[in-house]
Order: structure tokens, then sequence, then C-alpha cells
């Protein structure tokens, strides 16, 4: 059988979405909503604040590439799912009970480093399902019901937070955490093809297991560096901006600041929730280049936006190009990996290793923002990551090939210029 005759169970496609949606941005949820819980529970200024979020991230840098290679190797992709999930649900709960600087530090690190599997192993999930031709579709389906989840959660912890309390917000993780875990061991292992979810060849096709790339062939592959390059510039834009305008609107407003944030996620997911739904498609017909320059685009002008007044329904707004951004990111990015990856068996090693930059942006984002902040004014903390942004898009605009095959006049697929093998 052929990759692209691949026809996975509809109880594994449907229990696949439904690990989509309780997944909900478990753990990265989490931060925007801590910044709220940090501000205005426990008073902590917005330098320790970047502090403890930067934590987790250089926890998550350091430990990407190592857990793209452990997806690569491990065919248990789904028992790994099941204890990240669990290790999530008991950082959460570390974090409610003791909340010091110490335990806080010490449960982001755990995140950090657990909530690196996840992004990798389920993309792997979903590629060794349905195969290199149907990926942008899956993506796309996964990506939207992700969404969704996430309008619910965060509308869920932002209900919490206000009547009951703010620690509700986490054990809302741990139950996302075990009805999780339940989604995943509901896809049935046999029908995962293995070589095709690291990107070797079909193990339906071949009677032995393809070698994989050399790591280091990947890593000095010009396509892979330079979309790495502006990944990185992204994320360093954009990782502090939510984060800050949580810490904005808790000034002064502390009972109120968790409702608030919750209306900025729950804005912003609503329309990822179609952007991502059309996003895979569109990246399949139009190609991913167009389609994910759009999310470069709107980075910068929502920078901007946020400086322009501190309004809270105003800032909720200014959200919805948050939702285009992102919408388009989850999805495009991995089939761009996957694109770049093709052959190789390294597709989660290299997603890893994009994930590495990815955290390296988003950890340098908060650490410079929460500084700014603390000495300039939230304006200028605004204004830096919209420069940062301007110069990701010009990166991405100039630099960044585009990666979907080109269809031949007969009909057959030409693949793109692939890093070589040993």
């Amino acid at each position: 059988m052929g990759e692209e005759d691949r026809q996975p169970s509809k109880r594994s496609l449907r229990a696949l979405e439904f690990l989509n949606v309780f997944l909900a941005d478990v753990p990265g949820g989490v931060g925007p909503f801590l910044a709220v819980y940090l501000a205005a529970g426990y008073h902590w200024n917005p330098e320790n604040i970047g502090i403890a979020m930067s934590v987790g991230g250089i926890a998550g840098v350091i430990a990407q590439t190592p857990a793209g290679e452990l997806v690569d190797r491990l065919r248990q992709k789904r028992l790994l799912i099941v204890i990240t999930s669990m290790l999530i649900a008991v950082s959460c709960l570390v974090m409610v009970m003791r909340t010091t600087m110490t335990m806080v530090l010490a449960a982001q690190v755990v995140l950090g480093v657990v909530s690196s599997v996840i992004g990798p192993a389920v993309a792997a999930i979903t590629l060794g399902l349905v195969g290199h031709q149907k990926m942008d579709q899956q993506m796309g389906r996964n990506q939207a019901v992700n969404h969704a989840g996430n309008v619910g959660a965060a509308a869920l912890a932002g209900l919490l937070g206000y009547y009951i309390g703010r620690q509700w917000i986490f054990y809302l993780v741990v139950i996302m955490s075990i009805a999780s875990s339940i989604s995943v061991l509901l896809i049935r292992e046999q029908e995962i093809d293995h070589e095709l979810a690291r990107g070797g060849v079909s193990a339906r096709n071949e009677k032995r297991e393809s070698q994989a790339s050399d790591i280091m062939t990947l890593l000095t592959d010009h396509r892979i560096v330079i979309f790495a390059l502006a990944v990185i510039l992204f994320h360093f834009a954009n990782a502090a901006m939510l984060p800050l305008v949580g810490q904005m609107l808790s000034d002064g407003k502390a009972e109120g600041a968790s409702l608030y944030m919750a209306a900025c996620i729950i804005v912003a997911q609503l329309v990822m929730v179609p952007v991502s739904a059309w996003a895979g498609p569109k990246a399949g017909a139009w190609g991913r280049k167009p389609v994910f320059l759009i999310a470069f685009l709107v980075l910068p002008i929502r920078g901007v936006l946020y400086v322009l007044s501190h309004n809270p329904y105003f800032l909720v707004s200014v959200q919805m190009l948050d939702g285009i951004g992102a919408g388009i990111f989850g999805v495009v990015m991995i089939i761009v990996i996957a694109d770049l990856t093709k052959g190789t068996g390294r597709f989660n090693l290299t997603q890893g290793a994009i994930g590495t930059a990815t955290g390296i942006g988003a950890s340098l984002s908060t650490l410079m923002a929460g500084f700014i902040v603390s000495r300039a004014g939230y304006h200028a903390g605004f204004l830096a990551l919209a420069w940062v942004a301007a110069i990701a898009l010009a990166v991405f605009w100039w630099c960044v090939p585009e990666t979907k095959e080109k269809r031949a006049s007969n009909g057959r697929q030409e693949a793109v210029p692939q890093a070589a093998t040993p």
C-alpha cells in the first residue's frame, strides 16, 4: 500500500482530534494566566515574572532537540504523551500549593522540559497516520479543533479564576491533561506507520527501516537554517506580547484581570479556528510561503496597535490579529518541516531543533520585555517587539524559499531538493 493510499480508521482520526482539543495549548496556555496569577495575586513585579517565565522557556530550549530525537527513535509515542501530560498536571499543582520563587521556577523547568515532547509527538502520530499527501489537510483540522478547545479552556479558566479562585486555572489544566492521556490511548497503535512518523520511507513499502540522515547534514542545509532564523525572530517578537497585555490589564484591576486575560485568549482562539481550517488546504493549493507570509505580516502591526490605547476592550480586539498569525503559524510550520525533511527520517529531530530556535526567541522575548517595561514602560516594550517583528517579516519575505512540491506535467509530484543523506 502506497503512502497516498493510507486510510486510518475513523476512531483513530477522531481520537487524534480529541487529543488536540484536550491538549488546548497545554502547557503553553498556562503562561499568560501565570503572569496574571503572579502579578494580581502575589504582587510579583514584571522583572521577576519575566525571569520565572523565561526559566521554563530556557529549559524547553535545552530539551527540544533531544526530545525530537527521542520521538524519532521511540515507537511508544502514545505512552510518551501520557507521561508528559501527567508531569504537566503535577507541575501545575506544585505552583498552586507553593507559590514561592523556588517552587515556581522548579515547576516551570519541568513544564519546559516535558512540553518539548508534546508537539513533535503529536505531529509524528499525525504524519504516521495520514502520510505526507494528506498532512496539510489533517494539520489544518488538528489545529482548528485545538483552538476550539482553547476557547472552551480559556473561558472556563477565566470564569473559574474570577468566581472561585485564580488557582482553579491550574486545576483545569490538570483535568485536561488527564483527558488528553485517555484520548491518545484511543488511537490504534497498529495504524501508525512509525517510519513515516519520523519522516522516513513508509515501512509498508520497504522491507527494512530506512537509514536516517546525519544530524549535521540537516543542520547545514541552508533552507532549514534560514527558516529557523525567521522562526526565532518571529517568536522573539511574539512571545512577550500577550503576557505584557495581561500585566497591563492587571494594573489597578486585580479582580477582573483573569476575565480580561481570558477574553484576550478567547478572541484570538475564535479567530484561529477558521484560520487554521483555512490555512492547511490553502497551503496545499497556493504553496506554503504565500500563506505563511500573512502570519509574519500581521505581527508588527499588532505590536504597534498595543501602544495606541490601554482601554481593555481595544486591547482585547487587537488580539484578533494574534489569532490570524498563530492560526497560520501552528499549521504551516509543521507542514514546511515535513517538506524539508521528507525521506530523511529526521522529521521530529528537525522539529526539535527548530523548536529550540523557537524557544530561544520566546525566552529572550519575555526576559527582554520584562527589563524594558521595568525601566521604560509598556509602550517601549511593545515598540521594541514590533521592530523585531518587522525584521522577521523581511527575513522571511526575501530569504525563505517555497517548499511545496511542484506537480509535473504528467501529474506526478516533483520533490523539492532534499538534504543529502550519507
